[in-house]
């Protein structure tokens, strides 16, 4: 399978999701979209991966090249491309499916339990999942829910985790590809966005519970195996 990842700035790359690629034998391919990189035609990937990043699906004015993303997904969609949007990337998948993206109460920054609805039993995406596991959050927006969509997951801090759409559309509001590299670069590049706050770790808290990617990776790996498309196993 050939997998592309869409990115928005420099610290959120694919982490773990490279490593889930090289270890199931899919190929690669990247665009930092804010660096100007070109995005690629249709006919040359399988599966989009839309990564996060610390502006707002809003922000069109300061990034323009948002407007080209908002575009291009919405192609993507007309051809029945398999999509994974992870935070940023779950907005931008939700807003292009008609549902609304507005801020949070609070931010939710850290370690915290996600917990699967009850109608995520009737969405092949999640199967396999835990009615209840860790994740990585660091989010100041939300979606809702869009039209026909199953909602997957809630937590605490956040009503609407995640979303699918059959198993070729999903969204997630949680990080499943964080890494020890990835977490750090969030802390030291978004640190302005900690302090104060019930749903907000400091950096020290987030370490402790690094040990969690164990668990997180295994989930990633189980959605990338229910989405990638029966004819290419």
């Amino acid at each position: 399978m050939r997998i592309h990842t869409i990115e928005h700035v420099d610290f959120e790359g694919p982490a773990a999701i490279a490593e889930v690629a090289s270890k199931h034998g899919h190929t690669l391919t990247r665009t930092r979209i804010f660096a100007g990189e070109p995005l690629p035609g249709m006919e040359d990937f399988d599966f989009l991966a839309v990564m996060g990043g610390p502006m707002s699906v809003h922000d069109t004015a300061a990034f323009p090249w948002l407007m080209e993303e908002k575009r291009f997904l919405n192609t993507a969609l007309d051809v029945g491309k398999r999509i994974l949007g992870v935070c940023l990337g779950a907005q931008l998948l939700a807003e292009a499916l008609g549902a609304e993206v507005v801020k949070q109460s609070e931010r939710e920054i850290g370690w915290y339990s996600v917990e699967l609805t009850p109608e995520a039993g009737n969405s092949p995406a999640v199967a396999g999942f835990p009615a209840r596991f860790p994740a990585f959050h660091w989010h100041g927006d939300t979606f809702s829910m869009p039209d026909g969509a199953v909602h997957l997951a809630t937590s605490e801090a956040c009503c609407n985790q995640a979303f699918s759409l059959g198993a070729s559309l999903v969204g997630l509001q949680f990080h499943l590809e964080t890494t020890q590299q990835s977490m750090e670069l969030l802390i030291e590049n978004c640190a302005d966005e900690l302090g104060p706050g019930q749903w907000i770790q400091t950096p020290e808290q987030m370490r402790r519970g690094i040990g969690q990617v164990e668990t997180t990776h295994r989930l990633l790996e189980t959605l990338f195996d229910n989405m990638e498309p029966k004819e290419t196993r």
